[in-house]
């Protein structure tokens, strides 16, 4: 058994094609008990999605429009959001106080700044400790920040790539923060040529650590979303499918779970990691990957949607499947404390009548 929930027109709705969304008989009630709420991100159809729990105990599904949502982060009380999309960087701010609702939703994220980093194929991105964006810049193979009057400044590239130029030569992606400061990334490969990296997407991925700049992992496909949860370096395995963590003593990556899909972008709430799925597309970079004999091994097709696995198990617990307009996920995010989220976007003219005064 499952539940469903149609999302409702909006908007900025995309007409050409509905979404759907079903979720496992215990998802809702494992949602509410883990007392927060989920965001992801889609670059394909252009959304952000929030999925909280109504007064009822149904499922609350929200969702904005902004051009190639990528990277998502949540500061460290959930009062404010990090999207990057195509060119920019939005920081969303929750207009309510705490305790306080409107309409039913406990958070209402209303875009305050941005920045105008240009293309720049931003990845993962986190809050420095000024709340300023901290990203994965692929183009350019960098760690990057956010600077006023430029595009970006870069702080930390990996030790084979011997030039800043925008050449997406290893495909860095990844960003794991621990104790609030930028501390491992992963790449596809080692590649020092432009776009090469796509000649090592079944073997060639490492995870690197930023303090010492030495390569802690190797031999990973297409890992994505490192994570530091529990004292434990997490990361999705994308190209085989598999959740699991890095033994940093021995540079062994452990598997604890599989994904039935492509692997990208995770969160944790408690023991439990939240993991987003996408249907493979149909260009070299998703074919051939080990993940496609995983799946024919074990009679089953990819998906999109959600995996929630207990870590201490690896059994998959809970899901969310999406169908119809949305088929790839990049980021997810868990948002501890707010029950049934809310965004105001800019594609209507809502935005217009949101108008707050700092009073303190």
């Amino acid at each position: 058994m499952s539940n469903s929930a149609e999302l409702d027109s909006m908007a900025d709705r995309q007409h050409e094609e509905k979404f759907a969304l079903t979720s496992s008989r215990g998802f809702p009630q494992w949602l509410a008990g883990a007392g927060g709420s989920i965001a992801f991100t889609t670059y394909q159809a252009g959304k952000v999605f929030f999925i909280g729990i109504q007064p009822d105990g149904k499922l609350s599904i929200f969702e904005r429009t902004f051009a190639r949502c990528m990277g998502l982060a949540v500061s460290d009380d959930a009062r404010s959001l990090l999207l990057a999309t195509h060119f920019q960087i939005y920081r969303f701010d929750n207009l309510l106080p705490a305790g306080k609702s409107h309409n039913g939703f406990d958070a209402v994220y209303v875009p305050r700044m941005s920045w105008i980093t240009g293309d720049l194929d931003v990845h993962d991105i986190i809050f420095d400790a000024d709340r300023r964006p901290v990203f994965v810049n692929t183009v350019f193979n960098c760690l990057a920040q956010a600077s006023d009057g430029y595009s970006f400044k870069p702080v930390w590239r990996p030790p084979f790539i011997s030039k800043l130029a925008a050449e997406d030569r290893c495909h860095l992606n990844g960003l794991a923060a621990e104790n609030g400061e930028p501390r491992f990334m992963t790449a596809v490969a080692r590649s020092d040529v432009c776009d090469g990296w796509r000649d090592r997407r079944t073997g060639g991925g490492v995870v690197l650590d930023i303090k010492s700049g030495e390569i802690v992992a190797k031999g990973l496909s297409m890992p994505h979303s490192p994570r530091v949860h529990d004292d434990k370096l997490w990361l999705l395995n994308s190209g085989t499918g598999e959740l699991g963590f890095i033994d940093l003593e021995t540079g062994k990556f452990e598997p604890v779970a599989f994904c039935p899909g492509y692997a990208r972008g995770m969160s944790f709430a408690g023991n439990h990691a939240i993991v987003g799925l996408s249907l493979p597309r149909d260009n070299r970079t998703f074919q051939g990957l080990p993940l496609d004999d995983a799946l024919a091994s074990r009679d089953t097709e990819p998906r999109c949607g959600l995996a929630i696995f207990d870590l201490n198990t690896g059994d998959m617990t809970g899901w969310v499947r999406l169908e119809g307009v949305v088929r790839e996920l990049y980021d997810v995010a868990f948002i501890p404390g707010i029950r049934r989220p809310s965004a105001i976007g800019l594609k209507s003219n809502e935005i217009l009548h949101i108008v707050s005064i700092d009073q303190e």
